[in-house]
């Protein structure tokens, strides 16, 4: 049973997280990966203040 893990910042609608599910999903069983019913999305999102890049810190 493949998990596929994306760490993104909050704010993503639900619909834009189960559009990109929905695609990888797909992907995944076009290329004959893994079955549709055995592939897990899991969306593991970050507050902004728990996020950095280096622009976002000041010297």
């Amino acid at each position: 049973m493949p998990f596929v893990r994306i760490q993104l910042k909050a704010g993503r609608t639900p619909e834009q997280k189960e559009t990109l599910a929905k695609e990888i999903i797909e992907l995944m069983t076009r290329t004959d990966f893994a079955s549709k019913d055995s592939i897990r999305v899991i969306y593991e999102e970050m507050e902004p203040e728990n996020f950095y890049r280096w622009e976002d810190i000041e010297e």
